[in-house]
């Protein structure tokens, strides 16, 4: 358990982070890079993040959203990856990483669906994202080893957009907190104290009850079980997605960006012939937050299927490697939801990311500080996010989730 502690040092600490993956670790770190001065503490309950969705993420990033926040999210989530080192005080072991921009390619074999692209455009257009749409002629001419009679139009950017080793900026987050002074300890939480409108107390499965200032709730998928033990409900419930690695017999003649197929199927590049694939059942029911079984008929009857109907040379593939992960699934709007309780005032949300999560950490976790170190935005004002929403059942739909 390498940086955890076996139980935390004080009986009081002023921020409480539930959940030690990159949302997590994003938030510790920039509480320490904005001079914040207070104990933290960061409570994670599997400390080898084994089925953390940060883990077992496609590790990629995109400015093709539907709303102008999530776009400028992501852009900064691209700038900030790009300038680490720059950073994180210029220290020289830390890495100088690069977006492999292979971009992503969303189809549509509907004017319905065409259209929403098109909408989808002009957001990111004006928000100064480089996304073009294109015909169906004009996708086969980038890419001649794809089948498009069925299509209408596609939507491709290639600017900023596409894979970043997001295990390496989770390291650092990680690695730079703990050495500012941030705690890890490998506990659970099983409740929270509440009392005269605020987070009083947390206890542990050790045992323990820490008191705290504030309280993060960066759970991850579970999110919702959190929020519940202060008594307040979120629309957030796991999601599982499934995803394989797979070598061409014969590798495609140019790199292949993060397509999305009209029936859900998605398949980015690895490198060398190598690819990853993912997708879920037509039924896609919550599920337990330690479900992480595959579907063995998945493969064979859906994702396999499509793949080599889009782009016949998938036809003879070979599976390496294959794992299901989860999201965090918002129902509501598939938005995250951040920010305090507007009752419970120290109990702060990070939740319901629904898949790009760990592209929009970097933005997420900053924010955060910014509110409890600032008691406002600085930056990118995350209030359409907040909890207030949620508690009104106002949607505010991003229309672009994989």
């Amino acid at each position: 358990m390498l940086g955890f502690q076996v139980e935390p040092k004080h009986d009081r600490y002023d921020v409480l982070i539930i959940g030690g993956a990159i949302m997590g670790s994003s938030t510790a770190w920039w509480l320490t890079e904005m001079g914040f001065t207070g104990r933290i503490l960061v409570v994670e309950r599997d400390p080898s993040y084994e089925k953390a969705a940060t883990t077992l993420s496609f590790s990629c990033i995109r400015q093709q959203f539907s709303t102008e926040l999530n776009i400028r999210i992501s852009q900064f989530g691209a700038d900030f990856v790009q300038s680490m080192r720059q950073r994180m005080g210029g220290d020289e072991r830390v890495p100088e990483l690069r977006i492999q921009n292979f971009g992503y390619l969303y189809l549509a074999d509907d004017a319905g669906f065409a259209e929403v692209l098109r909408a989808n455009q002009k957001v990111q257009a004006a928000a100064g994202a480089g996304t073009r749409l294109l015909t169906p002629d004009q996708i086969r001419e980038e890419f001649p080893f794809m089948v498009v009679d069925d299509l209408v139009l596609g939507s491709l950017n290639t600017q900023d957009e596409g894979y970043f080793d997001g295990s390496t900026v989770f390291d650092w987050f990680r690695r730079k907190a703990r050495e500012a002074g941030v705690e890890y300890v490998a506990d659970e939480v099983v409740g929270l104290d509440v009392a005269r409108a605020r987070v009083t107390g947390v206890r542990l499965k050790s045992g323990r009850t820490v008191t705290c200032g504030t309280v993060v709730n960066a759970s991850g998928t579970r999110g919702a079980k959190v929020a519940a033990m202060a008594g307040i409900a979120i629309p957030v419930e796991p999601r599982k997605r499934f995803n394989w690695v797979i070598q061409a017999a014969e590798p495609l003649d140019r790199p292949l960006p993060l397509v999305i197929d009209p029936t859900g199927v998605f398949a980015r590049e690895v490198g060398g012939g190598t690819y990853m694939a993912g997708g879920h059942a037509d039924v896609d029911p919550a599920v337990a937050d330690d479900d992480f079984v595959m579907d063995q008929d998945l493969w064979l009857e859906k994702i396999w299927p499509a793949l080599a109907t889009r782009i016949p040379a998938f036809e003879a593939v070979k599976v390496i490697s294959e794992w299901a992960g989860q999201y965090d699934y918002n129902v509501l709007d598939q938005n995250a939801i951040t920010g305090p309780h507007p009752e419970i005032g120290n109990f702060l949300f990070l939740n319901g990311f629904s898949g790009h999560g760990l592209q929009q950490s970097p933005a997420m976790g900053r924010a955060t500080a910014e509110w409890i170190v600032h008691g406002g935005y600085r930056t990118l004002d995350m209030t359409a996010f907040h909890f207030q929403r949620i508690a009104e059942g106002r949607a505010l739909v991003e229309g672009a989730i994989i």
